[in-house]
């Protein structure tokens, strides 16, 4: 059972908290915080309880669609996981807005159980998305820096109240700005921010459309 001052300083969600990996895991496993989303790195845990409306719900599809269609029409393998944790016991914990495996030569976890991903068994997905506005300066720091450690491949923020999208190529420990993806060879960033832009005024069968018709043209 996690200790009293944890739970009191948890309950300041969106903030890192210093926290044995016992009483991290006396939150990720308790249901009264099935909706949170829960982080753990460097003896600290953090949880967002941040209500998900239509502008995080909708960031989230339309970026879903840029690298389902791209990768379907470039013949591309590529399976989805969203709000997904991600589990190396005792160490780390991540649950990122959208994770994919990218490519044939990795250990992709079944979809059968609705337990962790165990990272001792599976590898991480090589490509990690986090979509949000208050959280904005923790994706491009303090999770920055767990999934440069995670082994993740590359990592995009979408800054979701300005359709602004950071990526980053992921290397040896450290990470860098890129313009266009590694993973996804000739998806260029732009054109992900230019897909959440015209979300604003277009549907979503408007938008898939455009899609298709500008990644069958590459």
């Amino acid at each position: 059972m996690a200790s009293s001052s944890v739970i009191t300083q948890v309950l300041e969600t969106d903030i890192w908290v210093k926290a044995t990996w016992e009483e991290f895991l006396a939150f990720a496993d308790d249901s009264a915080w099935e909706k949170g989303k829960f982080y753990y790195y460097q003896e600290h845990m953090r949880v967002e309880m941040s209500p998900v409306g239509p502008l995080h719900g909708s960031d989230n599809s339309i970026v879903s669609y840029v690298v389902i269609l791209f990768a379907m029409l470039r013949n591309i393998r590529v399976v989805q996981f969203a709000n997904t944790s991600f589990r190396k016991a005792g160490i780390r914990e991540f649950q990122p807005d959208l994770a994919y495996y990218i490519g044939s030569d990795l250990r992709v976890p079944p979809k059968d159980n609705n337990s962790p991903v165990n990272l001792d068994q599976y590898d991480p997905p090589n490509l990690v998305i986090e979509i949000g506005a208050s959280s904005f300066n923790d994706d491009l720091g303090s999770k920055r820096l767990l999934y440069e450690d995670a082994g993740i491949s590359e990592y995009w923020v979408d800054r979701a109240n300005r359709q602004e999208v950071f990526a980053f190529a992921i290397n040896g420990g450290g990470s860098g700005r890129i313009q266009e993806s590694r993973v996804l060879p000739g998806l260029e960033i732009a054109l992900v921010e230019e897909a959440l832009n015209r979300s604003q005024t277009q549907d979503d069968g408007e938008i898939t459309r455009w899609l298709i018709q500008t990644f069958s043209q590459g």
